[in-house]
């Protein structure tokens, strides 16, 4: 008898899972359907030229060298083809603006872990960025070049990265 009245209970406890689950499925998802909108970034198609970097255990970026046209649009994908965790190998791109220094902002950026090392008090002298990447992530910014030829410095602003080689230049001709 005790074996009928086990059964029993389990019997009941799978059935009203399994209630829960169907009603769990009936209620508002938490992916609406289209209303319209302008699509999230994650699923938005890139509107400027395509630009494809990536990031590696080796502290390179696999371009230091990005021309553009004056105010052009370029979507700039970073990749992280790293194997090393985000917290010891993170990647992130940024392009700065011109009269900034980039040994002073990498230098002030290595205190800015909760901002992905872009801090937040170089804002406005910032042209783009990307999020910080850990193995297998990619990121991408899309973003218009400065009207005025020049050269404007790249950077993975992640603590000792410049330092080793990982930087470049966008060249607007």
């Amino acid at each position: 008898m005790k074996t009928i009245t086990h059964l029993s209970r389990l019997a009941s406890v799978a059935a009203a899972g399994a209630v829960l689950l169907l009603l769990a499925g009936c209620g508002p998802s938490s992916n609406p359907p289209d209303s319209g909108k302008t699509a999230s970034a994650a699923s938005a198609p890139a509107t400027g030229r395509p630009v494809e970097i990536t990031g590696s255990d080796s502290m390179k970026f696999s371009l230091t060298e990005i021309r553009a046209k004056p105010g052009e649009t370029l979507s700039i994908t970073l990749k992280n083809v790293g194997t090393m965790p985000k917290f010891s190998m993170g990647h992130n791109f940024v392009v700065l603006a011109p009269g900034l220094d980039p040994a002073t902002f990498v230098n002030d950026a290595a205190q800015a872990v909760k901002t992905d090392y872009v801090p937040a008090k170089y804002k406005s002298h910032i042209l783009a960025s990307t999020k910080l990447l850990g193995p297998g992530e990619s990121d991408t910014v899309t973003f218009k070049t400065p009207v005025r030829s020049g050269r404007y410095p790249f950077v993975c602003s992640f603590p000792g990265h410049f330092q080793v080689g990982m930087k470049g230049e966008l060249i607007v001709e």
